[in-house]
């Protein structure tokens, strides 16, 4: 698998862009950068799009990409997500108030978006891969992702807190090549962190411990008004599976 970070930010400022992953060039996982960090010409090869949970830095390019790409593609985006996240962005997104909806244009049996629901733990083929969503700890509801694709495996949990089950269910998976999660505030903000179900340095030292052992470990979703003095917590941990996701536009193969 190819794995683009289109965006890999907890934020938004010049340099900076916010959750999009993409894989093989058609795999998305979660939109809140695809439209302005990649062509159209490439937004337009995109089949499927993973939405962990509905926060706005995790959906909001979704209006933007439907709006770049269309009448120019001859099939809908597979939007594939939980029920409560579909209901939250039909209701508070594509509800003809704030953007138009796209699951009904150019006409409903041609949308430009259409959602296709998932179920927590539930093993569902989309395309070449294999999606299995697993809650996380995060509100809109969160859930991570585990994709398989052959003889390669890899784990998207972001954004998400502390959490169990998606540590047990990748410890079953016998070619899990890359855990994709986040750390998003510095040590000193640690009860932002914990109210708000995100990682700092220090609660993700703890929670390696629970990952399958010898898995390189790429954390994201840095704040950009934090990211230097994440850096250094970070390099603190002294791990060598630990990569940052410090720049944007940047892949990986596994």
């Amino acid at each position: 698998m190819l794995v683009r970070i289109i965006g890999g930010h907890g934020g938004v400022s010049p340099g900076f862009r916010a959750t999009s992953y993409l894989i093989d060039g058609k795999l998305l996982i979660d939109a809140g950068s695809v439209a302005s960090g990649i062509q159209i010409a490439e937004q337009t090869l995109i089949d499927n799009i993973l939405i962990s949970h509905s926060h706005l830095d995790h959906i909001t390019d979704l209006a933007f990409l439907a709006d770049n790409c269309f009448g120019q593609k001859g099939r809908p985006f597979e939007i594939h997500t939980v029920k409560e996240v579909r209901e939250t962005i039909m209701t508070h997104l594509l509800n003809d108030k704030i953007w138009p909806d796209f699951t009904k244009l150019p006409n409903a049996a041609n949308p430009t978006l259409r959602f296709n629901d998932m179920e927590a733990e539930k093993e569902v083929e989309i395309g070449d891969y294999k999606v299995t969503p697993v809650a996380v700890n995060h509100p809109g509801p969160g859930h991570g992702f585990i994709i398989e694709k052959k003889n390669s495996c890899i784990v998207f949990t972001q954004d998400t807190g502390p959490t169990d089950r998606i540590w047990e269910l990748a410890k079953t998976k016998k070619n899990l090549k890359a855990i994709f999660t986040e750390v998003s505030f510095p040590n000193s903000l640690m009860q932002v962190a914990i109210d708000s179900q995100h990682h700092t340095p220090s609660t993700m030292e703890q929670e390696i411990k629970k990952m399958p052992a010898d898995v390189p470990i790429f954390l994201g979703h840095l704040k950009p008004n934090f990211q230097d003095q994440l850096f250094k917590e970070i390099d603190m941990l002294g791990s060598d599976r630990v990569s940052v996701l410090g720049s944007d536009d940047t892949s990986y193969v596994f």
